[in-house]
């Protein structure tokens, strides 16, 4: 069975054709950096019609998510998507069977699915670029919440919060891509828009000071709310996603900075990188229908 997948961002739309062995047989990304809800919905129909033998649609997108109805309640980095019934949308425009997952759900799902979480019952996933996401599995079981809300380990504060503004103080405001290059950019007096979470990392590397200020920051943010994770669910290894999770030094630089809580804490990045969020919608996709993997 042919599967289309897509993984919404929030600067590229991943699109790709998976089979229920979760094999990739092709894929491709267009750029979605104004996100437009229409020009997404666009390339996904232009991607359906130019592999039309696919025989259901499974869809990983940032926010809120009624997986049940794949309705978004809330779009996160697309608030075009705000309240809107994506799989039925999909369903009557294409007549295929469509299924919708948060993209952090997804990136768990895909690490279960196909993964080293694969004989876990227990483990967390983060994901860390524009903005940063999670997912819990507990028990065997992926939690989701009474609202569809759980995982949202980016709303963790990672300092007392000094003013009204409280997520000025937590990990989505300090422990992503976005927060860097806003920083970094307005510490050399530059456009966000010509800085890339890369090219703060290659400052870093390089031994710029500011670069150095901010990256050691971002570890540290980051390990506290491990920390806390670790504390709160008890897992077997929480996992790392996101385009960061691809730097080389990334494993050995977060091990690094956890040292310092002195806990034995198992952290490991993401098997599948950028393909974790089409793996993990097909996965779900399949669960949803009741179909053989």
């Amino acid at each position: 069975m042919k599967i289309a997948a897509f993984d919404i961002g929030g600067t590229s739309l991943k699109m790709g054709v998976v089979t229920n062995e979760g094999e990739m047989l092709c894929q491709e990304s267009a750029d979605i950096s104004h996100n437009s809800r229409d020009k997404i919905l666009n390339e996904i129909l232009g991607w359906l019609k130019k592999n039309s033998e696919c025989e259901g649609i499974a869809i990983s997108v940032p926010g809120y998510v009624d997986a049940q109805r794949g309705f978004i309640s809330m779009g996160g980095t697309v608030r075009e998507f705000d309240q809107f019934p994506l799989a039925e949308w999909l369903s009557e425009k294409t007549a295929l069977p469509v299924s919708v997952e948060n993209d952090a759900h997804c990136a768990l799902l895909a690490e279960y699915w196909l993964g080293k979480a694969s004989k876990m019952s227990d483990f967390l996933m983060l994901t860390i670029g524009t903005g940063l996401g999670g997912a819990a599995f507990c028990n065997n079981a992926l939690i989701r919440g009474k609202r569809d809300r759980a995982g949202e380990f980016g709303c963790l504060l990672t300092s007392r919060p000094a003013s009204s503004n409280i997520m000025h103080y937590s990990m989505s405001k300090t422990c992503t891509m976005t927060a860097l290059r806003e920083y970094y950019s307005e510490q050399k007096g530059l456009s966000t828009k010509d800085v890339s979470g890369k090219d703060v990392f290659d400052h870093y590397d390089q031994g710029d000071a500011i670069a150095s200020r901010l990256v050691t920051t971002f570890y540290q943010d980051l390990c506290s709310g491990i920390f806390n994770l670790a504390s709160i669910f008890d897992p077997e290894t929480i996992f790392i996603g996101g385009g960061i999770a691809e730097r080389e030094s990334f494993l050995d630089e977060v091990k690094f900075h956890l040292e310092w809580f002195s806990q034995d804490i198992s952290i490991d990045t993401a098997t599948h990188g950028n393909d974790s969020g089409m793996l993990g919608a097909v996965y779900h996709f399949l669960q949803s229908q009741d179909v053989d993997k």
